[in-house]
């Protein structure tokens, strides 16, 4: 699965890892985390992420 990183803050979203601190389970893809989830780090939504080359 591809990683996404922030492009205020360069918080990467590893898709093996997930965001449990915020509801998001390990194995979870970004494109299926809810729309309303915000950047752990900078609270940014989820359209402000690029995919990691």
């Amino acid at each position: 699965m591809k990683k996404y990183i922030c492009d205020v803050c360069g918080y990467i979203y590893d898709p093996a890892e997930g965001d449990p601190d915020n509801g998001v389970a390990a194995g979870t893809a970004f494109e299926d985390i809810q729309e309303d989830w915000l950047c752990p780090l900078c609270g940014v939504g989820k359209d402000q992420f690029s995919v990691q080359e």
